[in-house]
């Protein structure tokens, strides 16, 4: 990776992927792309180059690769899976229609794609314990549906037009930094806030509910892991499983509590967040991604939880 371009570098994971991606490979090789409304504020403004890059606008974004010279895009337009319930035309647009844009522009300029997957992409009929690389996906979100479809057009353009396309499923995302922002595991960012704060969380996820999760920086790990790996040894490109901790509400409140005795919890359950986490993993099978390039997580839930709290009452304290 020579010149990068980030599309969503203002959202949830791409504003830590692109400060990531600057400190790897230099700030002016990193380019910040980003939609009308939502452009790159303080140090994330101040660090590199920035561009607007909509995925709705094929010939826009064709005319950023050109220009900054681009060789590899990391295509982080999406809707997060409760917000797309509420506006699925909008979600299909952005991410597919959006991504057959992105996929021309790499066919045409040569480029490296990686849209990311998720455990959305799976559905009720899947097994949920150690769920399998390669098995069942029959979602029933809209959500799910596009990212399933990402996975197959991606996978399409690597066979079809020899586009070097990559991704990997995330399970939900946990940072510090990134404030939540309408997903299903959400709430496993919230209560943090919450215990911070010193307020009882209100939880939405019914006791027993197991999902799979991941630190912000082991999922930035992987993702730019995978970009770098070797392309002979990879077989399933799009999308690897990757995991990191699995747990319901009750043992992340757990965790808290052996360092924040006093937090409480009580429980006030979505339903629509519910039946989402209801039809997604407890636990996926990462076994091919640590054979085809030799995925490994550096945070457990223990290790998470005590740099998270650390992280996060620095950062409400300055606030």
């Amino acid at each position: 990776m020579n010149n990068i371009l980030v599309i969503g570098s203002t959202g949830q994971i791409g504003s830590e992927l692109t400060f990531e991606l600057r400190k790897r490979y230099g700030n002016n090789h990193v380019l910040a792309g980003y939609i009308i409304g939502a452009e790159p504020k303080g140090k994330l403004a101040e660090s590199g180059p920035s561009a607007v890059t909509d995925v709705i606008d094929g010939t826009h974004v064709a005319e950023v690769v050109k220009e900054y010279k681009i060789d590899t895009i990391y295509n982080l337009a999406a809707l997060l899976s409760v917000v797309a319930e509420t506006r699925p035309r909008l979600a299909w647009r952005i991410g597919i229609d959006g991504l057959w844009n992105v996929l021309e522009v790499a066919r045409e300029n040569g480029c490296a794609v990686f849209t990311p997957s998720s455990i959305g992409s799976f559905g009720p009929n899947t097994p949920h314990d150690h769920t399998p690389q390669d098995t069942i996906q029959r979602p029933r979100t809209i959500y799910g549906v596009s990212k399933v479809t990402t996975e197959l057009l991606s996978d399409y353009y690597h066979y079809k037009y020899g586009v070097d396309t990559r991704a990997v499923r995330f399970p939900g995302l946990i940072s510090y930094l990134t404030p939540p922002g309408g997903g299903t595991t959400d709430y496993a960012v919230d209560i943090f806030y919450s215990a911070v704060r010193k307020q009882t969380f209100s939880c939405p996820i019914k006791e027993g509910t197991q999902m799979d999760m991941m630190y912000m920086p082991d999922a930035l790990h992987a993702a730019i892991s995978l970009m770098e790996a070797d392309p002979a040894r990879l077989i399933h490109r799009n999308a690897f499983n990757v995991a990191s901790m699995s747990f319901a509400p009750e043992t992340i409140y757990a965790e808290i509590r052996k360092l924040r005795p006093d937090f409480k919890m009580e429980y006030n359950v979505d339903p629509l967040k519910q039946a989402i986490a209801e039809s997604w993993p407890d636990s996926m099978d990462d076994s091919a991604a640590r054979t085809e390039w030799d995925w490994q997580p550096q945070y457990d839930i223990t290790a998470m939880t005590r740099d998270m709290l650390d992280k996060l009452e620095q950062k409400l304290a300055t606030e």
